[in-house]
Formats: structure tokens, C-alpha cells, sequence
């Protein structure tokens, strides 16, 4: 592989190879990143939270399940407060507040993500320059030598799809992992707003069992 990118730098490729390494060096950045922010800092399950954020609120009052979510460092457990900061002033301020937190908390969960799908774009396009410029040198260097030599047309088309072979070899690994990581954020979306929902309705039974 190494010997590829050579020889994809010293062929037709040249700065393009450059630019298709800086693409996997970003985006090999980006998974390390997303793998860190989605499965270890947001890995809190939004459900079971609820679950134990209403046990703490029925045993010890909101401002112990306040307390509880400041303990807790995951983006389920900031909308969840700011549900629990409000709920003394109704329903229709509680959901106004978990729209705020929630774009907050989204941009969070989606940082890198379009940088990501940007890269799975860029590096095939990338590739196929790099294939284009390489045909290029290798036709100039037919017209040089003033005769078709099989030894080096094939050197010069070898040196030219090195560059395709990357950018593929790049993008495919990339739009593969994004596709996972869009799907993890998406469902960890779905299940905030449902913890979301699910406390607001806890909130307001409780606060009218109290009026009663």
C-alpha cells in the first residue's frame, strides 16, 4: 500500500495523492471523535435514565433529580434538566425549553457528521483527477517517444488508476461508517425526545395530583 501511494506521488497523481491522504487523515480524525462522543459520552440509555430520574423525583423531589442529571454528563441527561428547571411553570414552558437544549444537545451529536459525508464525496472526485492527470502524462510521454511502447502505456495507466484506487479505497470505509453513525445519532435523537416527553407527562401528573 505504501509502495502504491509512491508511486501515485511520483506518477500523474502527484499533489492529488496528497490530498486524498490529508482526506484519510481528517476523516480517520473524525471517527476517532465520533466513536469517543456517541458511544462513550453520550452512551447513557435516554429510557433507563427517565426511569431513575422519576424514581429520584418521587423519593427525594425535583431538585434531587436536578442533581442527578448535573452528575450525569450525557446530552439526554442536559434536556432532561432544563424539563425539571421549568416544571413549575407549566407544560407549554417545559417543551419550549426542551426544544432550546435539544438543538444544543443535537449540534453536538452531529458535529463532524456533514464534514464526514463531505469527505466520502471529495475523495472519489479526488481520485479520478489524480486518474485523469495520470493519462495525461502517460500520453505525453507517448508523444515524446514518438512511439507506442506497450511498457509504457501500462506503466503510465498503472500510475494513473493508483489514484482511483485510493479515493475508493478511502471514500467506501467512510460513507459506510457515516451511514452507522447517522443511524446511531438518529435513534439517539428519537429516544431524547421520547425521555423528553415521557418526563414532561410525569411532571404534569404529579403536579396535578398535588392540586388535587
Amino acid at each position: 500500500m505504501i509502495r502504491d501511494f509512491q508511486l501515485g506521488v511520483e506518477g500523474g497523481g502527484g499533489f492529488v495523492m496528497w490530498f486524498l491522504l490529508f482526506c484519510a487523515v481528517v476523516g480517520i480524525g473524525l471517527i476517532l471523535e465520533r466513536l469517543f462522543s456517541l458511544f462513550i459520552k453520550a452512551r447513557l440509555n435516554p429510557r433507563s435514565f427517565l426511569e431513575k430520574l422519576t424514581s429520584t423525583i418521587d423519593s427525594q423531589g425535583i431538585k434531587a433529580g436536578i442533581a442527578l442529571c448535573d452528575k450525569t454528563p450525557a446530552p439526554v441527561a442536559k434536556i432532561l434538566r432544563s424539563v425539571l428547571e421549568k416544571a413549575h411553570l407549566g407544560k407549554d414552558a417545559m417543551e419550549e425549553m426542551v426544544t432550546r437544549s435539544a438543538a444544543i444537545e443535537l449540534s453536538f451529536l452531529d458535529r463532524g457528521m456533514a464534514l464526514l459525508a463531505g469527505l466520502t464525496t471529495v475523495a472519489p472526485f479526488l481520485g479520478f483527477l489524480g486518474t485523469v492527470m495520470g493519462m495525461i502524462t502517460a500520453f505525453q510521454a507517448i508523444a515524446l517517444a514518438g512511439e507506442v511502447e506497450p511498457t509504457v502505456v501500462a506503466s503510465g495507466i498503472s500510475t494513473a488508476l493508483i489514484t482511483t484506487k485510493w479515493g475508493l479505497f478511502i471514500a467506501t470505509p467512510l460513507a459506510i461508517i457515516q451511514i452507522l453513525f447517522s443511524g446511531k445519532v438518529d435513534g439517539y435523537t428519537r429516544d431524547m425526545e421520547e425521555a423528553a416527553s415521557g418526563l414532561i407527562d410525569y411532571i404534569i401528573e404529579q403536579y396535578s395530583k398535588k392540586d388535587k
